[in-house]
C-alpha cells in the first residue's frame, strides 16, 4: 500500500479537513498549501489500470505530489501533537519530531502512532480490527507493536494496515 493511499484513507477514516491536514502537516515539521495536500490525496495516473478502455475517464494528474516514508512520519508525529496537544519537549530535544531514519516498516509505525494519537488500548484495537472482518490475537497485535529488531517483532502486512483503516472508519463514521 502506498502512503498516498495510508492518508487517503486515513483522512476519510476520521473523517479530517483538508485545513486539518494542512495544519496537522504544519505540527509535523513541513509546510504545505491546501493546493499541495489535494496533490497528495490523489491517486496517480499510473495506478489505474493501463486498460485504453479506462483512459478516457482518468484525468490527467500531472502534478501529484508522491508521499515518502519521512513525509508520512511527519504527518502522523503531527497528528499525535493535533490530537493530544503539544508536550513540552526536555532539555536537548527538539521542539518537532525529527523523523527517524529507521527501515522499520510503514505499517507499523502507522499502527503505532495511530494508537498514541487515538489513544487507543490494545483492546480498542483489537475491536477495530473485528469491525473490519479480520481477528487479530493480542500476542500477534504485540508482535506489531514491537520495536525493529526484538526478537518477537513481526512485520505489519498491507492486509492488517488496510484492515485497520478500514475498522477506523466504521468506528468514526458511524
Amino acid at each position: 500500500m502506498e502512503n498516498n493511499d495510508i492518508l487517503i484513507r486515513l483522512r476519510y477514516a476520521l473523517d479530517i479537513k483538508n485545513t486539518d491536514m494542512v495544519e496537522i502537516f504544519k505540527l509535523g515539521g513541513i509546510d504545505v498549501s491546501k493546493d499541495d495536500v489535494l496533490k497528495i490525496l490523489t491517486k496517480p495516473k499510473e495506478s489505474y489500470d493501463d486498460d485504453d478502455y479506462y483512459e478516457d475517464d482518468i484525468a490527467e494528474d500531472e502534478e501529484h505530489i508522491k508521499c515518502n516514508n519521512s513525509m508520512l512520519e511527519s504527518f502522523l508525529n503531527g497528528f499525535i501533537t493535533f490530537k493530544r496537544g503539544k508536550q513540552e519537549p526536555k532539555p536537548g530535544q527538539p521542539d518537532i519530531p525529527v523523523p527517524t531514519k529507521s527501515k522499520e516498516s510503514v505499517n507499523n509505525m502507522l499502527l503505532k502512532k495511530l494508537k498514541i494519537a487515538l489513544a487507543l488500548t490494545s483492546e480498542d484495537m483489537l475491536d477495530i480490527f473485528e469491525n473490519a472482518g479480520i481477528t487479530v490475537t493480542k500476542g500477534e497485535l504485540s508482535a506489531i507493536l514491537r520495536k525493529e529488531g526484538h526478537k518477537n517483532y513481526k512485520q505489519c502486512l498491507d492486509k492488517y494496515a488496510r484492515n485497520f483503516l478500514k475498522g477506523l472508519a466504521i468506528r468514526y463514521r458511524v
